[in-house]
This record gives structure tokens, C-alpha cells and sequence, in this order.
């Protein structure tokens, strides 16, 4: 998908299921802008809920054009706010080693303009296990 397409504001939900048994939610906004160097920032803030309380959240990310001469759509990759490579922009299996976390998650989104898609991660290692399941929707 064309990260273009994604220009404006957005709704998520998240959902955060431990192996534990903890769960966590997180619902907020997600602004997708174009930068003047080509890029789209992803920048996300809403609140993480869990049942002893709950935190403000916030992150960004930027959709950054891998190979500029592949043309619109193509060639983008997924970069932390410090320019450090997270993972492909496409839709399908993707894969993040974050120290010895493996991030094995997918993007599902429809070809065509829609006003929503969704991002899963299911995280293993030695620190972590849980399934991270977001859901976006376009504000009119």
C-alpha cells in the first residue's frame, strides 16, 4: 500500500495479550503527515488501559522510500523516530529481531482505498510473549 494513501487522522484500538494472562488495551489517534523529505511520519498518542490503571502513550514512526526509483507504493520501509530500520512496509508476514525478541507480525490491508486495515505482532523470546493486535479507522 501506497503510504500516502494513509495521509491524515486515524483512529486505533489495541489489544495486548500476554501468555500470562495480562491484557491491555490502548485506544487513541494515529496522524499519518508527509514530511518534506519524502517521508511519512506515523505519530500515535492515545492512553494504555490495563486493570490496576491506565498510562498516556505516544510513539513515532516514519514510512521511509527504500529504493526512490521503484516508484509510488513500492520500496518502503518502517523506521523508529532515530532512523533505526524496524520492517518492510508491505502487506504480509514481516519480521523485527529486537535484541534476542523476535517481532513476527503481518499488514493486513486491502488493495484498493479503505477506511481501515491492521497490524498484528506476535512477539517470542526470552523477554517477551504476547500478541499485539492493532486496528485503524479512518476519521471522515
Amino acid at each position: 500500500m501506497d503510504p500516502f494513501r494513509l495521509v491524515g487522522t486515524w483512529d486505533f484500538r489495541r489489544e495486548i495479550e500476554h501468555a500470562d494472562g495480562a491484557a491491555y488495551t490502548a485506544d487513541g489517534e494515529a496522524r499519518f503527515s508527509p514530511e518534506d523529505d519524502g517521508r511519512v511520519r506515523w505519530a500515535e498518542h492515545g492512553t494504555l488501559r490495563w486493570a490496576g490503571g491506565s498510562t498516556p502513550v505516544a510513539r513515532t514512526l516514519f514510512l521511509v522510500r527504500d529504493e526512490p526509483a521503484a516508484g509510488p507504493g513500492t520500496g518502503w520501509r518502517v523506521t523508529f523516530e532515530d532512523g533505526r530500520d524496524f520492517h518492510p512496509w508491505t502487506p504480509g508476514a514481516v519480521e523485527h529481531l529486537c535484541g534476542r525478541d523476535l517481532y513476527a507480525g503481518g499488514l493486513s490491508v486491502a488493495a484498493v482505498p479503505t477506511p481501515e486495515w491492521e497490524l498484528t505482532w506476535h512477539v517470542t523470546g526470552p523477554l517477551k510473549d504476547y500478541v499485539l493486535h492493532t486496528r485503524y479507522t479512518q476519521r471522515p
